[in-house]
C-alpha cells in the first residue's frame, strides 16, 4: 500500500471522527439547553404570608385536631375537641357536653339536645375558619385589595383588605383586613366583621379584631395558641378585650372511615 493511499486514508478517518466529535458535542449542546429554565417566581403579598406559615406543609397532612375553649365576657362560649380536614370541606366539634356539631361542605348537622342550635352554623364555620385563615387566603372567591402601610398598636405593618365575590361560602358579606408583619410575613391581627345571623349593616356596626399570639410548631407548622377578640374601628385601631381562645394538644391526624360520620338522628341547619 502506497505512502499516499494510507495518508488519504488516515485524513478520510479523522474528517469523520472531527464531524462525529462536533455532532455529539452539539447534540449535547441542545440536550443541555432544551432543559426548561425555571425562574424564581415572585411571590404576591398573600404568598409570601401563605409561605411565613408552611401552608404546602399544612396541607400535605389529612387533618387537624385540637381543644379549643373560647370565651366572651368573662363567660365560657365554646368549650371541645375540634377536628378539621385541612382542606376544610369536613369538620366535627365535640362540646364537653357530650353533644356535637359536624359539617360536610355547606351542610351543618348537630346533636337534637345541642344547648344553643341557632349558633351551629356558626360555630360550625367561624372558629375553623379563624383557626385555618393562613391557609385559606387564595380561595376562590376571595379579592384582595393593593397593600398598604397602617400603623395599629404604634407598630407599622402591611395591611390589606379581603372581601369575596358573591356567593362564595356562608357569608360572602364578610370582610376582613389583615396585618402582617413586614419582616416575618406572619399576621398579629385581623380585623372583621361577621354577618352570619345579622345584616350586613349591623354587622359593619360592630366590627371586631383577632389577635394571633404564643405560636407553637406543629410537625413544621405555626400555630397560634392563643387568640385575643377587640373591638376594633378603622380610625381608633384596636379597642378593648371583649374575649379570647385557648388551644391545647394539637395535632396531625389521620381520620378514619367513621370520624366524620353524621349520625341519622342529628338536625341540619
Amino acid at each position: 500500500m502506497s505512502h499516499m493511499f494510507k495518508s488519504s486514508i488516515v485524513c478520510v478517518l479523522l474528517v469523520i471522527l472531527a464531524t462525529s466529535c462536533k455532532s455529539e458535542k452539539k447534540e449535547s449542546i441542545e440536550a443541555e439547553t432544551s432543559e426548561p429554565i425555571v425562574e424564581n417566581k415572585i411571590l404576591t403579598p398573600v404568598e409570601t404570608i401563605e409561605k411565613a406559615y408552611n401552608k404546602d406543609v399544612f396541607l400535605s397532612n389529612e387533618a387537624i385536631e385540637l381543644d379549643m375553649v373560647v370565651s366572651f365576657g368573662g363567660s365560657e362560649r365554646l368549650n371541645g375537641k375540634m377536628t378539621f380536614l385541612t382542606n376544610s370541606t369536613k369538620g366535627k366539634i365535640e362540646l364537653n357536653d357530650g353533644t356535637f356539631i359536624y359539617y360536610d361542605g355547606e351542610k351543618v348537622f348537630h346533636s337534637p339536645n345541642l344547648t344553643n342550635g341557632k349558633a351551629a352554623r356558626f360555630d360550625a364555620y367561624t372558629w375553623m375558619y379563624f383557626l385555618l385563615f393562613p391557609t385559606k387566603l387564595s380561595d376562590q372567591g376571595t379579592i384582595w385589595s393593593d397593600v398598604e402601610s397602617a400603623k395599629l398598636n404604634d407598630k407599622t405593618y402591611n395591611s390589606q383588605h379581603l372581601t369575596f365575590e358573591a356567593n362564595t361560602g356562608d357569608a360572602p358579606d364578610d370582610w376582613y383586613i389583615v396585618y402582617s408583619d413586614p419582616k416575618t410575613n406572619m399576621m398579629d391581627y385581623v380585623a372583621y366583621i361577621v354577618t352570619v345571623n345579622k345584616s350586613t349593616e349591623a354587622a359593619e356596626s360592630d366590627p371586631h379584631a383577632i389577635g394571633y399570639s404564643n405560636y407553637k410548631m406543629i410537625d413544621g407548622v405555626p400555630i397560634a395558641h392563643n387568640w385575643e377578640f377587640y373591638e376594633w374601628s378603622k380610625d381608633a385601631g384596636l379597642g378593648k378585650v371583649i374575649g379570647n381562645t385557648i388551644i391545647n394538644n394539637v395535632k396531625f391526624v389521620t381520620p378514619n372511615a367513621d370520624t366524620f360520620s353524621i349520625p341519622a338522628d342529628f338536625i341540619e341547619k
